[in-house]
């Protein structure tokens, strides 16, 4: 499965300097991982966020959010954020920093 390089890189720039980060594919995507759980990534040409139960319902009320879903059953916990969200490098910070505060707080593997 094709993904938007350019956004993958995006992301590689914005967790640079952040310790216990790793690359794979997973679900036919790239992944970004922080202490072996899966932080972030790229579908397609969107961005994959893991926020945990709560923070991914609310997520779900945001403008180009919506449920993760390549299965025909959602993952919850996890967003999709479509491109439009996600246009400039703010906004592609913020989701990250988001998924780093869950993510963090996970025991790691």
């Amino acid at each position: 499965m094709a993904f938007d390089e350019n956004l993958a890189a995006r992301i590689r720039k914005n967790l640079a300097r952040k310790k216990n980060i790793e690359e794979k594919t997973l679900f036919g995507c790239f992944c970004l991982l922080l202490n072996g759980n899966v932080l972030v990534g790229v579908w397609k040409n969107s961005l994959i966020v893991r926020l945990g139960n709560e923070e991914g319902e609310d997520a779900l009320r945001e403008p180009h959010v919506k449920p993760f879903d390549i299965t025909g059953k959602a993952m919850k916990g996890w967003v999709v954020v479509a491109p439009e969200g996600i246009e400039d490098d703010g906004q592609l910070k913020g989701w990250i920093q988001r998924a780093v505060k869950f993510v963090g707080k996970l025991p790691g593997k």
